[in-house]
Formats: structure tokens, C-alpha cells, sequence
């Protein structure tokens, strides 16, 4: 059962996190639903660059026309219903179902079908063309719906946009080497939860965020959108210029500090006083989630990062490290790498789902506040599925 007590933690059932029959219903009526986030557009900077993304039930393409437009279709032929397109890819000059060779053009139009004047020779071509989906860019990112006329990525982001950082990821360079992809043994909304708790900042990440002020933590429920900010901490922000390991992002007149939303249902940005990422949660199982992220740097010359880490060396020098004395290699408390510090404790609230003594003690009234709104926003879109 959903807690039925307001203001009260957990709103979610147990079962919201080891349950198969939610997982999926989860799928259909949540992810579903929603915009999905793709990538970047240099992602696909070619006539025929695709790819395909899951977007709960529904499998997508997202495509580059030979006119230059990104389009998306279901990725389902209309013969057999077979999937068509892998992952990633590029098309030479239109898309083939390998299993009979039933071929598409980029605007999703039938154009070929083998032996068609014997085998189908009364077929309307124009009437089986791929199933239309929407692809937008916002900030700078690929999103996907699909449906053919969804809300618009302006009203669905609408309310969170405003209270976001002034980063502008279109101007920036991806660092590729930076990209991530960690393998969690948790359900998907720990670990969203733990993207939006204020309150274990401090405590889990005392030795590895210290560059913030937690105490002064911003936090906010727009729409279905979570918004964050941080400032920087005194002793980093009294001399930023030297002390920022990396270039500075071109703040203008807003705050400096960390911009961390969370756009619903599970995309996360971190934006920085040196960068802007991406964090994107994927569910996998109810016990299992896949987290991407992708990093992108202000776009200035090699000659000014290589100055900024010789000046800020000093100030960072031995302030990074775990939260507990051990071995780095087999301890995530003991790695001084934030993320494996977040991922063990994801992992740990998973585990203890199976104990009969399981249950939440207490709730802070402010540091977690997000968890419970976040749930009470997943609570809501479950309902309306019923």
C-alpha cells in the first residue's frame, strides 16, 4: 500500500522498489509518457547518423535526414514488426529492415519492398510507412517522445527552466574521456533519490564536495522538475580565480555555485562552476540501473587549463579524499570519488529491503523534503495510469 499519512517517508511502498509488476507499470505509465533524453546533436552530425533509444514500452530511432532535419519513428517495421535499426549507426541512403529488406526513406515513407510486384501486388505503399514519434532540442540536448503530438518540450520543461544555471551546453566541448557508465545494484529511483537528498551531502560526501555550501542548499519542486542550487563554500569561492582547477564558466550576473536539477522523470544535470554534465538513470530491473553521464568544458584554449590546475594545485592539494581511512582500490568509503561513495550507498539501501526490520526512522524536514516530493510525484503519475 501507498503511505496514506501526508509529509511522511517513505510515500512509496516497499514493493515501489522490488516489484517486476511495478517496474513495469512504471515503463507504461511514467517513461512512456514522457520526453526522453537522446544525446547531444554532434552526436549525429550526418545525413543517415542514428540511433535508438527505449522510452519505456517503446522503441525509438532518431535520425538525420539528407535534409538536415532530425526526425524520429517507432522502431518497428511495417511488414513483420520487426526492430530495424541497432543502437548506433549511420544509413547510407535509407532505412532497411534486415529481415526482408522492406526500406524506408528518412521522412519514414515505404519505398521498397523485394519482389513486390509478385509477392504484393495490390499493396498501397503509402499506407505503411513508419509510425511517426517527436524529437526536440532543448539547451542543447536531443529529446525524444513517443508520440506524434505530445505536449510541446517547452511546457514540459517550462516550469523548472528559470531555475536553472546559465550554462549554455551548445557553446561547450564535450571531453569524451570523461564519459561514464557505472552499473548500479539498485532500484532507479534510489537513485534519483539520492541525486535530489540534500541532507547526505555533507555526511556521505564530507571529504569529496567540501567545495560547497551545503548549509545554504536551494531547493525547490517546479512542476514535476527539481531544482538545486549550492553556493561555493567561503574558503574556494574568497579566490576563485586561482583556486577553480579548471576555467571558469561565464556566469554573468547569476549566482556562482552548483546548479543541480532534476528533470522529471530521470535526467539529472550537474551544473558547475567549471562544467556542465549530464546524468542519466536508466532502469534496467527492479534491482538494477545503468547511470550515464557526459561532461562538457568551456570552450577556451588547451593553454588556459593547463594554467588554471597549476594555480589551483595548491588549494586542492590533499583536499579530496574518502570519508573513512582504508584501501581505495576495494573501498568506495574510502576512494575519495564522490559517485562511488553515492553508488555504495544506493547499493546499501537496496540490500536492506529484505530485512523485516526495514523501515525509515525519520525524515529531515528539510535536506529530504526533495525524496518525499519526488515519491509524492511518482505516486501521482502511478495513480493515473490505474
Amino acid at each position: 500500500m501507498i503511505n496514506e499519512k501526508p509529509g511522511l517517508m517513505p510515500v512509496l511502498p516497499v514493493e515501489a522498489y522490488t516489484s517486476q509488476a511495478w517496474f513495469d507499470q512504471e515503463q507504461s505509465a511514467i517513461f512512456s509518457k514522457a520526453w526522453t533524453f537522446v544525446g547531444f546533436p554532434e552526436d549525429l552530425p550526418d545525413t543517415g547518423d542514428h540511433v535508438t533509444v527505449q522510452a519505456g514500452l517503446y522503441c525509438l530511432i532518431v535520425i538525420r535526414g539528407d535534409d538536415g532535419t532530425l526526425r524520429a519513428f517507432h522502431n518497428i517495421c511495417r511488414h513483420r514488426g520487426a526492430r530495424m535499426l541497432r543502437p548506433h549507426g549511420k544509413s547510407a541512403s535509407a532505412i532497411t529492415c534486415p529481415y526482408h529488406d522492406w526500406t524506408y526513406d528518412f521522412k519514414g515513407n515505404l519505398k521498397g519492398i523485394p519482389d513486390k510486384e509478385k509477392e504484393f501486388p495490390d499493396i498501397d505503399m503509402t499506407c505503411f510507412g513508419l509510425h511517426k514519434a517527436s524529437v526536440a532540442l532543448w539547451r542543447g540536448m536531443i529529446f525524444v517522445h513517443p508520440e506524434a503530438e505530445p505536449p510541446s518540450i517547452e511546457d514540459w520543461f517550462g516550469p523548472i527552466e528559470k531555475h536553472l544555471g546559465p550554462h549554455r551546453p551548445e557553446t561547450m566541448v564535450e571531453v569524451a574521456e570523461m564519459a561514464t557508465e557505472t552499473e548500479i545494484k539498485a532500484n532507479w529511483k534510489f537513485v534519483v533519490e539520492n541525486f535530489l537528498d540534500a541532507y547526505h551531502l555533507a555526511h556521505l560526501h564530507s571529504g569529496t564536495l567540501s567545495m560547497y555550501d551545503h548549509a545554504n542548499a536551494e531547493t525547490g519542486l517546479f512542476g514535476d522538475h527539481f531544482a538545486f542550487y549550492e553556493p561555493l563554500a567561503p574558503e574556494y569561492a574568497e579566490d576563485i580565480e586561482k583556486n577553480a582547477p579548471s576555467p571558469l564558466v561565464d556566469f554573468g550576473t547569476g549566482r556562482m555555485g552548483v546548479y543541480a536539477p532534476m528533470l522529471f522523470p530521470n535526467i539529472g544535470l550537474s551544473e558547475t562552476e567549471i562544467a556542465w554534465s549530464t546524468f542519466h538513470v536508466t532502469p534496467v530491473r527492479p534491482d538494477l540501473t545503468i547511470v550515464r553521464t557526459r561532461t562538457k568544458f568551456p570552450n577556451v584554449p588547451q593553454s588556459k587549463y593547463a594554467k588554471a590546475e597549476r594555480k589551483s594545485y595548491g588549494f586542492w592539494r590533499n583536499k579530496v579524499r574518502g570519508k573513512y581511512a582504508g584501501n581505495p582500490e576495494t573501498d568506495p568509503m574510502s576512494s575519495g570519488n564522490f559517485m562511488a561513495e553515492d553508488v555504495f550507498a544506493c547499493e546499501q539501501q537496496q540490500a536492506a529491503l529484505s530485512s523485516p526490520f526495514f523501515a525509515v526512522g525519520a525524515s529531515a524536514d528539510t535536506g529530504e523534503k526533495p525524496v518525499r516530493d519526488y515519491q509524492t510525484v511518482i505516486e501521482r503519475w502511478m495513480k493515473a495510469a490505474d
